[in-house]
This record gives C-alpha cells, sequence and structure tokens, in this order.
C-alpha cells in the first residue's frame, strides 16, 4: 500500500501490534529509509548511544477495548478525525508514521504530549496555514496512527523519528513545536540534529537537565508526577488506563488544565485514542524509561550529553497553573539555548496551553516563527 495513502481503517487491524514496525531501515541524517532490510537504529556521530531501549519489552501489551465505535451505538470514531487537512503516513526512522498535514510554505512540524495525539494541533494547523506555513502534525511513535514498535521509546531515538519525518517530507530544516513529552524530544532534537531545526517552540517542558534535577531534588516536582511513578509498575498501568471507557484519562485531563479547561470533544478523543490497542503500553515507554534510568549509564550519559546548547532559536511557554510539570522547574531553560531565548508564563492556564488558550498561544507561536523564518 502506497505510503502517501489517504483512506485507511479507523484503527488498527487485529494483527497490528508492536511488530507493525519491522521491515523498514532506519532513517539516517542524509534522508528516510527505504522499505527494505531488517528494522535498525541510526548510527553515527550525531546518533544516540545504542543503550537497551523499551523498558518493558517481556510484558504484555494489553488488549485494550474496540476504540472505533463508542457507547450506545454511536457512529464509529477515527483517529483520523475529517477536516481541512490530508492524512498520509511517512516512513523514517524504521517506522511508520502518521500525520496530519495543512498549507504550504516554511515547515513547522507540530508534535503533541501524553495523552493526546494529532489532533492536540487543530487548533494551530489552520492558523499555520493561513499565515503561509506548510504545517504538520505528527502522531509519535506507538500513539495514534503512527506504528507500535517493540522497542525505541528512548529519547533519542525518538528524536531522531521526528527529525526522519522533516526529511521524509522533503525538508531541509523546520520549525519544531513540540508540547509535554514531544516538547522534551523537541530539546533532544535540537541537540542531537541542529542543523536540521530552524527554530524551537517547547510547551510546557522542562530542558531534560532541570528535569532531571528536579526530579531528584524536588519533592514538589516529585509529587506532581505521581502519575509517572505510577507507570513503573508491569501490566497495572495500562489495564488501569483503558478501563471504564478510559475513566483515568478523562481525570487526568481535567485535573491537569486550569479554568478554562478542555471541551467535551477533546476529552473523549483522547480517551477513544488511548483505547487503541498497544497504545497506552507504548505511551508510558517513555516515562518507564525516565525514572528507570536515572541511575543506569545511558540515562546518565544522556544528562551529560544534553549539555550541549541549543543554537536555534527557542521560545519557551509555560502555564502558570500547570500541576504536571511547575513553573519553577520548567524556568531556567534559557541557561542551555546559545541562541534567542523567550520565556513566556500564561496565567492562569494549565498543562495545555495550546488547547486552553489556543488563541493567546497561536499569536505567541506565529510571531516566533515570523521571526525567524531564515
Amino acid at each position: 500500500m502506497p505510503l502517501d495513502q489517504k483512506p485507511v481503517p479507523a484503527q488498527p487491524s487485529a494483527d497490528s501490534g508492536p511488530d507493525s514496525g519491522a521491515g523498514l531501515t532506519p532513517e539516517g541524517p542524509d534522508g528516510p529509509g527505504a522499505l527494505t532490510g531488517p528494522a535498525a537504529a541510526p548510527e553515527g556521530p550525531e546518533g544516540p548511544e545504542r543503550e537497551p531501549q523499551g523498558e518493558s519489552e517481556r510484558e504484555p501489551v494489553e488488549a485494550a477495548s474496540d476504540a472505533a465505535s463508542t457507547a450506545g451505538g454511536e457512529a464509529a470514531w477515527d483517529i483520523r478525525q475529517p477536516g481541512p487537512w490530508t492524512h498520509r503516513d511517512l516512513a523514517a526512522n524504521g517506522a511508520r508514521f502518521h500525520i496530519a498535514e495543512l498549507g504550504s510554505g516554511p515547515l513547522v512540524l507540530l508534535v503533541h504530549g501524553w495523552p493526546e495525539y494529532w489532533w492536540a494541533w487543530r487548533h494551530q494547523l489552520t492558523a499555520l496555514a493561513e499565515a503561509g506555513y506548510r504545517a504538520v502534525a505528527l502522531d509519535l511513535r506507538g500513539i495514534g496512527g503512527s506504528d507500535r514498535t517493540p522497542r525505541g521509546y528512548d529519547p533519542g531515538n525518538l528524536a531522531l523519528d521526528i527529525t526522519g519525518v522533516i526529511r521524509s517530507l522533503g525538508e531541509r530544516r523546520a520549525h519544531l513545536v513540540g508540547h509535554a513529552s514531544g516538547g522534551t524530544l523537541a530539546w533532544v532534537a535540537g541537540v542531537m540534529r541542529p542543523s536540521v531545526i530552524q527554530s524551537l517552540t517547547v510547551v510546557s517542558a522542562a530542558h531534560p537537565r532541570d528535569l532531571r534535577r528536579a526530579l531528584l531534588t524536588d519533592r514538589r516536582q516529585f509529587a506532581a508526577f505521581e502519575h509517572v511513578l505510577g507507570f513503573q509498575r508491569p501490566w497495572i498501568p495500562e489495564r488501569r488506563l483503558v478501563a471504564d471507557d478510559a475513566e483515568l484519562v478523562g481525570r487526568y485531563l481535567a485535573s491537569w488544565t486550569g479554568p478554562n479547561g478542555l471541551d467535551e470533544t477533546a476529552v473523549h478523543a483522547y480517551r477513544q485514542a488511548i483505547q487503541i490497542p498497544s497504545t497506552a503500553h507504548c505511551s508510558i515507554e517513555p516515562y518507564r524509561w525516565l525514572l528507570r534510568s536515572m541511575a543506569r549509564p545511558d540515562g546518565i550519559q544522556f544528562a551529560r550529553r544534553m549539555k550541549k546548547p541549543i543554537t536555534a532559536p527557542t521560545l519557551h511557554v509555560q502555564g502558570a497553573a500547570d500541576p504536571v510539570l511547575l513553573s519553577h522547574t520548567a524556568l531556567g531553560g534559557g541557561e542551555y539555548v546559545a541562541a534567542p531565548y523567550r520565556w513566556r508564563l500564561l496565567p492562569g492556564v494549565g498543562h495545555f496551553p495550546h488547547e486552553e488558550a489556543p488563541e493567546e498561544f497561536t499569536a505567541e507561536l506565529l510571531d516566533w516563527v515570523g521571526r525567524h523564518k531564515e
């Protein structure tokens, strides 16, 4: 089936699962991989250290409930929601990735956080396209319409997924926008592939070194990451996330937002998306790596590597009412940026600025990428 296909099933087939990314060669620094040969991690002077990647490779992935239909016999729910955008698939870094694309011009790549998927950027997709940009929202590995591979969830490999997608889109550089875990990956991509990143916009995400320091020394931030601690157990977190129509995800979303909250349509969409088979497991593997690697050589080496300065102009957006990533944890990211840096703290906004205050956030984003088109 061609990689630029548009119509696909609403959810993976019964035999799609952790091995669905096999058979693609990885994306290297010179371009996307081809559909030949075994999947392998990219190597090279800028590539990640190849330490064990899957944090729960021996744990069975849960069989989630059918996410293609809703309760009460309502119309089928589709991960590829219709709109002015175009849906298609790309091969990069040994896997297949789903994107939603709209507009033409300089590329702006939008990367979601947890528990969201590409649809989190619906407001920014249309605004960026109207402003003359090629806006692309990506589903990260293991989430949404992208492949669920058995391994590859360390930050180095996930960052190479992002830069690989940029190359697969036929672009040399891109403005990279990342929220939460996607924001962490934006920091990493800026270190690992600086020549590919034209500008960074990091949302609700501390620099990895600041986050590591906070989790080791700050009791308030450690307590705010209570959900991440719960993800460390085998089997149980996956089962809890999908139980009762993903009721726990709904509670997380309600408690992580400011006064504006998220609309019911968005909450429903994210609860449905986490129930696609294997998504709950794959989507929390990066959080397992985060805590379990802290005392391991791969985690220590990663933290040392992140000392390298970011050379891309960086906009850092944080909700003042964010109960997950505390604002004082995020503050200070400019220490690692050897380029123009702007800090924006949004009053009364929680963990999802791009959805809670879409107009205010989008105005900041458009101003930033407009200042750094060349």
